[in-house]
């Protein structure tokens, strides 16, 4: 199976390969945001380290199970060849409705066929109150066009 854009990347296709993987992570589906990792895919989250497809699925549902009304915004930080680094930014409630922001950065590594096969995240959390929110699209699905990404609103 081939995920194109495929490397090496130019300025445009890494945007739209950091794009097209914010989309599905937006859409809250383990197992569609599963299909965009090599099968051996090897992830550092944090602290919590996973390899393969069935453990990134896994992985996703405990996620959205605590992470409420995730909403996603990616932006490409820098590429080389067949690497993208992101930054990104995104916010949830927990079960108490207590808001947060997450800030974080990742980097990705993909095969020829344009599987990302290495990711690597570090987050940062910080509670917000509800009327601080900023994500405000109906979740799940994509952020719409006329949202800004995180160049204009870096914090």
């Amino acid at each position: 199976m081939s995920r194109p854009p495929l490397p090496p990347f130019t300025r445009e296709t890494a945007a739209q390969k950091a794009r097209m993987a914010e989309d599905a992570w937006n859409s809250r589906d383990p197992e569609r945001v599963a299909l965009a990792y090599t099968e051996d895919s090897v992830w550092r989250n944090r602290a919590e380290f996973l390899q393969g497809r069935p453990a990134i699925v896994a992985f996703l549902t405990r996620k959205w199970a605590k992470e409420r009304e995730y909403r996603l915004i990616k932006d490409l930080w820098a590429f080389d060849r067949n690497r993208i680094a992101v930054r990104f930014q995104y916010e949830w409630h927990d079960d108490a409705g207590q808001w947060h922001r997450s800030y974080g950065n990742e980097q990705w590594e993909f095969d020829d066929k344009g599987l990302m096969r290495r990711r690597e995240a570090s987050i940062n959390d910080h509670p917000i109150a509800e009327q601080d929110r900023r994500f405000l699209w109906t979740a799940p699905g994509p952020r719409p066009a006329d949202v800004a990404g995180l160049s204009e609103s870096p914090f």
